[in-house]
């Protein structure tokens, strides 16, 4: 098993709710490069596990993000956020700002009487998802337009 896939049980950093600290890509490339070297793998070798890290990575952000559009209970739903949190992806909830077509999606209108609110976003039907910089899925949204 590749050293970047290995964690060490750790007692006492053990959080007995089961949440595994995530490593940082920081980490896991400085421990794939040192294990290649070690081995004496190539560069080649070291590029093919660090992609098949981030293609698994990508593929596991996408599972949680179909669990968490069918999970029941808000504290799963809140428990699969901070936990795609720790790793950089969070949740886009617009409210409240200016609405952005090339960021969020509208799902409807508000009809509304304040100038000030034209084009506002009023509320996050569907909450989008950012990894890092990177809009994964853009937030649906409720837009405020002048009557």
């Amino acid at each position: 098993m590749p050293a970047w896939f290995r964690r060490e049980p750790d007692p006492a950093a053990d959080d007995p709710t089961g949440q595994i600290p995530a490593l940082s890509m920081a980490k896991v490339i400085e421990e794939a490069e040192g294990t290649a070297a070690a081995d004496g793998a190539s560069e080649t070798d070291v590029k093919s596990v660090l992609d098949r890290a981030l293609a698994d990575r990508q593929a596991l952000i996408q599972l949680c993000l179909y669990a968490l559009d069918r999970a029941r209970s808000g504290g799963v739903v809140e428990r699969i956020e901070q936990g795609l949190a720790g790793i950089g992806v969070t949740a886009v909830r617009p409210d409240g700002q200016r609405f952005d077509p090339s960021r969020h999606e509208a799902g409807g209108a508000v009809l509304t009487d304040d100038p000030a609110l034209d084009g506002v976003v009023a509320e996050t039907e569907v909450v989008g998802f950012a990894d890092h910089d990177h809009l994964l899925r853009a937030p649906v949204v409720t837009v405020y337009t002048k009557r």
